[in-house]
């Protein structure tokens, strides 16, 4: 509503500039926003003047008194008032050296802002000194203090000069939680140098210095110890490095992401989104995963120069960083379940290399125990006894060999068309000699089925436990997006078609999307108004039920509408599909079977999750087990 009269002339006041004071508390309100962003800008000071340790002390949320002390060059004792001006800064002098950014203060800006609204007192003392010097806001004079080399910078009553901004602050605990938060993001990307944190007295953060990828973990938390891939990636004009939290141990929050460029934490829309795009096909719902980005960058590629806070940057050319960073963290992602770091150390990083050795308590104990070895054979009893195989008494092609032989290239390649038609002459072409049993692969071999639903398999490291659904849902979509990708899904036609009831909708969907049903591998025929025909399906979903496959394609192309289905919901399609040609609990396989399907998962990437972001496989080592039942004590 109009505040006066309506037709009364505004009464005009005169063009007059703004008071150095008012200019600086205007400019406050964009830097500092919270006491953490007090924080963040003198931890930021203390970084730039070459600093190895940083104590942060806090009292009251911050709102009575913040201090930061570093061992940093110092501030000579004529330039401490200067260093409170606005746009008074050592860090930068020149156009060229604004476009090549390499600290991260620049501005000017902070200490004055921050003087503008609380108290505020610098003693500081260089290498050539004979004693620091002080500076009070409050006094407006500089004089002589006790102190060592270095820098400290004290805030008092943060606010007092403009006490309406109190009313927005929180209670003193949720203060003190942001100024901690914002020490960490600082310390992540500054390993080399250490930190410590008192709240009211009381010491609650200690970070020695250390390499980038203990303090990365000590920001993610311990749940990440055991729980993360590691890249390290691009050249130095662009590079990538960093810590991935696995998806199984997603959060409910987006509140362990942390994303550099240069050494400086940013929100960046840009990276979020590869970050995002990355994670898609192994995290899915409102999961969100954790991780701690640094992107390295010329300078002269990046803008920081964007917003006073410096906590947005704008990127000369965004795609090639987009690409960076999304094919960075995605091929991290998705490496092999031999990959995983539960199996660091022996063939788990190569896939190809030779197992730890056993225990020699774990060698009597095969050697005196009527178990299946870790082995992909099996005696002769086992082969004619379904109970212990899944099989028909007589199964051609499989010869009988000792419990202890290796299997042959040509076995293991009979086993392996149960989860791949086409993959046993694969298999046979690619290496016809005998497998080195001294070779052991990075999952193990197989020595059971349990309930139906998990296959137990020993290793170097102990006990595999594998949700064999899961893990086959996984490998035969990863297949599918090969096969998609590369235009040549193979269609298995059906001797007998598959019919089944549909509504209208449905029948429309099999006219108009012909073209994107076929790319899916999918031959459906309109039979009638209310009924369908399935003549084809993907050669890998071949063993499924037809019917179900194409009702559930298509419920899925309703919910997205068909329009982009195939380009923007691709993947959601194929898993689809992959759900349905999985095999199902209380499936009875054999032991080459199972060893097929672990041989499948340490080729296929993205092998640890399922399509839904959970985990397909879990080691129990041997420690643990020895654990349970008391051994060595």
């Amino acid at each position: 509503m109009p505040s006066a009269a309506a037709g009364a002339p505004p009464e005009r006041r005169p063009i007059q500039p703004l008071p150095d004071i008012l200019v600086s508390q205007i400019a406050a309100g964009e830097v500092i926003e919270r006491p953490a962003s007090v924080v963040k800008e003198l931890l930021e000071n203390a970084i730039d003047s070459g600093a190895t340790r940083i104590e942060l002390r806090i009292e009251e949320g911050g709102m009575r008194r913040i201090a930061v002390t570093d061992d940093g060059c110092g501030i000579p004792a004529a330039e401490l008032v200067l260093a409170l001006r606005r746009h008074a800064t050592s860090k930068i002098g020149s156009l060229e050296e604004l476009e090549r950014v390499g600290t991260l203060g620049f501005r000017g800006e902070a200490l004055a802002s921050i003087a503008s609204v609380a108290r505020l007192r610098i003693t500081s003392r260089t290498a050539d000194a004979p004693h620091a010097s002080a500076h009070d806001t409050g006094a407006g004079e500089s004089m002589p203090a006790a102190g060592t080399q270095g820098t400290t910078v004290e805030v008092f009553d943060l606010y007092s000069a403009t006490p309406a901004r109190r009313k927005f602050l929180k209670s003193p605990g949720t203060e003190t939680a942001h100024c901690i938060e914002a020490l960490r993001r600082v310390a992540l990307a500054h390993p080399g140098v250490g930190f410590s944190a008192w709240v009211d007295g009381r010491r609650v953060e200690d970070l020695p210095a250390s390499s980038w990828q203990e303090r990365g973990l000590a920001g993610l938390g311990e749940d990440y110890q055991h729980a993360h891939r590691m890249i390290e990636a691009g050249a130095p004009a662009l590079g990538v490095a960093g810590l991935l939290g696995l998806p199984t141990i997603s959060r409910a929050r987006a509140d362990r992401q942390y994303s550099y460029v240069n050494g400086r934490f940013v929100r960046d829309r840009l990276l979020m989104h590869a970050v995002k795009q990355a994670y898609a096909d192994v995290l899915h719902g409102d999961r969100h995963p954790a991780y701690v980005l640094f992107l390295r960058i010329d300078p002269a590629l990046v803008d920081v120069n964007v917003h006073p806070a410096k906590i947005e940057v704008r990127f000369r050319d965004p795609q090639a960083v987009h690409r960076a960073v999304f094919h960075a963290v995605r091929d991290a992602l998705r490496a092999s379940a031999a990959e995983h770091p539960a199996l660091a150390g022996g063939a788990a990083l190569t896939g190809g290399g030779r197992a730890l050795p056993l225990p020699e308590h774990v060698q009597t104990l095969q050697r005196t125990l009527p178990i299946r070895q870790p082995s992909s054979v099996y005696s002769v009893k086992d082969q004619t006894d379904p109970e212990l195989t899944g099989r028909a008494p007589s199964t051609p092609g499989i010869p009988a060999r000792p419990i202890h032989a290796a299997p042959t290239a040509a076995s293991v390649a009979a086993a392996m068309a149960f989860l791949a038609p086409g993959a046993a002459d694969a298999a046979t072409q690619a290496d016809a000699a005998e497998v080195d049993a001294a070779e052991a692969a990075p999952l193990g071999y197989a020595i059971g089925q349990l309930h139906g639903i998990y296959v137990l398999a020993q290793n170097a490291h102990g006990l595999v436990v594998v949700d064999m659904h899961a893990a086959h849902e996984r490998v035969v979509y990863e297949k599918l997006k090969a096969a998609h990708d590369a235009r040549s899904v193979p269609v298995q036609p059906l001797l007998i078609p598959a019919t089944f009831r549909a509504d209208r909708l449905d029948v429309r969907l099999v006219e108009d999307e012909a073209p994107l049903l076929a790319a899916l591998g999918l031959e459906l025929s309109v039979l009638s108004p209310t009924a369908i025909a399935v003549r084809g399906v993907p050669a890998l979903l071949a063993s499924g039920d037809p019917a179900a496959l194409a009702r559930s394609v298509l419920a899925s192309l309703r919910e997205t509408g068909s329009a982009d289905a195939l380009a923007g919901h691709r993947d959601a399609l194929l898993a689809t599909m992959a759900c349905h040609a999985a095999v199902r609990a209380n499936r009875r396989l054999s032991i080459e079977e199972m060893n097929a399907l672990l041989r499948d998962m340490e080729r296929t990437a993205g092998a640890d999750q399922c399509n839904h972001g959970r985990p397909t496989w879990v080691q129990v080592g041997l420690q643990e087990l020895d654990r349970w039942f008391l051994r060595g004590r």
